[in-house]
């Protein structure tokens, strides 16, 4: 099997080792930069994301990311974002009060977690949806790792003509949230796929079987 170039996209958005590492386990060839040209153009593209959805958003327009993820989007190429790198393809996000416009690539608006204890901090099992590519070979008794104190708290795309996304749910102190979204060549999960070992690794290879 020929390797897979992916580029995780290095936009500021914290320490990108660990998804570099779990992506060259599953014998993806990575290179880590922001040069537009090869992010358009690489097999994969891997959306990072820590922190704060304006901070993020700041760093992903600085390296004209909304620009990339479009462009790779609109000729069918696979884009994944993780964390707050999934957050950012939503509407907007709302963080203290601060109201931040993300990409766009889904309506809808990131949103503090209704839950008593935040930040949602470790493992946790997933609400799978049916027939789903990014969750071939995982079981609902599987736990992936979370940590974030926001999420997408409902799902608002409505789609008549285009194959519906598969949307998998997660629930953490009494709120649901939306956990991951398949939804053609753009993939998105809000745990941490590259830190939630064998079943994440898992998921990783399915993403790398579609590029």
């Amino acid at each position: 099997m020929s390797s897979h170039d992916v580029v995780v996209l290095d936009y500021g958005a914290g320490n990108l080792r660990s998804a570099v590492r779990a992506l060259e386990r599953v014998g993806a060839t990575v290179t880590v930069t922001a040069d537009p040209k090869l992010a358009v153009e690489a097999d994969g593209l891997l959306v990072p994301g820590v922190g704060a959805f304006a901070a993020c958003m700041e760093g992903l327009r600085a390296a004209q990311g909304p620009r990339i993820i479009g462009q790779r989007l609109a000729g069918g190429r696979p884009v994944l974002g993780i964390c707050v790198g999934m957050q950012i393809l939503f509407e907007s996000g709302t963080e203290h009060g601060v109201y931040t416009e993300g990409c766009g690539e889904w309506p809808g608006e990131v949103t503090r977690l209704q839950s008593p204890v935040l930040p949602h901090m470790g493992w946790n099992t997933v609400e799978l949806p049916d027939d789903s590519l990014m969750f071939h070979g995982v079981s609902a008794q599987d736990r992936f790792y979370f940590v974030h104190s926001y999420a997408a708290r409902s799902w608002e795309l409505e789609t008549e003509i285009t194959e519906p996304p598969k949307v998998a749910w997660s629930e953490y102190g009494g709120d649901r949230f939306v956990a991951a979204v398949e939804n053609g060549a753009l993939w998105a999960t809000q745990f941490h796929p590259e830190k939630s070992g064998d079943v994440g690794s898992q998921l990783l290879k399915n993403w790398i079987g579609t590029l």
